[in-house]
């Protein structure tokens, strides 16, 4: 075949251009090899198949039995995925019972992926212990799918559970494995946390509007609709409200914030 002539720029602006692209192509390549660390570590904690490219994370928020929310965060690569991050509100459990929270959003969430025929995560970790990571198994096996790679992390402790291992696993504080499930639990934690918050806040605004005459069902679920609390509403342009639930109602509202 023809001869190629490669030349390497030893001075100049050819040079420096050469030199920073080569210099770029290392720090991304360093940057994969670190996120790849924790991820060889956990395949070969828990005999996977595979690296565990996806990890799911999934956490219950509730405070004194109200408002129970479930998360879910996605991390690829060892980096969180903020556009697949879901929130659940809990349906079918009454009370603060974050077991059977947590069974109920894995069985949510895994019914979906089968339906919609989505690719399921290489590995699923809930926050808790042995009891929680068997109420997530007794879900996904509900499903069909109790073959998919779950573990537990428990707090206070960091002890990592499997279900075919007898004892928990404590890995060293400086494991880049514990150090990737801590920030998975901790985001998932932080996000289930700000939406428990909103829920809160939002069922606050709903029972303050209750004790307002003059607004029926569909007025206060107009204003629950445009505004998230009564500042925004103390806030808003008479006219801008009036379009809402009408002058007369307006005034009866604007009177009644006034005076709390």
């Amino acid at each position: 075949g023809e001869k190629i002539e490669i030349i390497v720029p030893r001075k100049g602006k050819n040079k420096k251009l050469v030199d920073f692209a080569s210099s770029n192509a290392e720090i991304l390549l360093r940057k994969k090899y670190e996120g790849l660390v924790p991820l060889m570590e956990i395949k070969k904690i828990f005999n996977l198949k595979s690296i565990p490219k996806r990890i799911e994370g999934f956490d219950i928020s509730n405070i004194g039995g109200e408002e129970s929310v479930g998360s879910l965060v996605v991390f690829e690569n060892g980096r969180p995925q903020k556009n697949d991050y879901r929130k659940y509100k809990i349906k079918t459990v009454a009370g603060p019972n974050d077991v059977a929270s947590l069974q109920e959003v894995i069985r949510r969430r895994y019914k979906r992926i089968l339906e919609e025929k989505k690719d399921f995560p290489d590995l699923i970790l809930v926050d808790g212990g042995k009891g929680q990571l068997n109420a997530a198994r007794g879900a996904l096996e509900e499903l069909g799918v109790g073959n998919l790679p779950i573990v537990s992390l428990a707090k206070k402790e960091e002890i990592i559970f499997a279900p075919d291992r007898k004892k928990g696993i404590s890995l060293e504080r400086t494991s880049p494995a514990l150090k990737l499930f801590q920030n998975i639990r901790d985001e998932a934690h932080r996000f289930a946390i700000s939406f428990h918050r909103l829920r809160r806040e939002k069922r606050s605004f709903e029972s303050r509007l209750d004790n307002i005459p003059g607004l029926g069902k569909k007025r206060k679920a107009a204003l629950l609709d445009k505004y998230k609390d009564l500042e925004e509403i103390k806030k808003a342009a008479p006219e801008d409200l009036a379009k809402i639930i009408g002058a007369k109602a307006t005034q009866t509202l604007l009177d009644e914030l006034n005076n709390l």
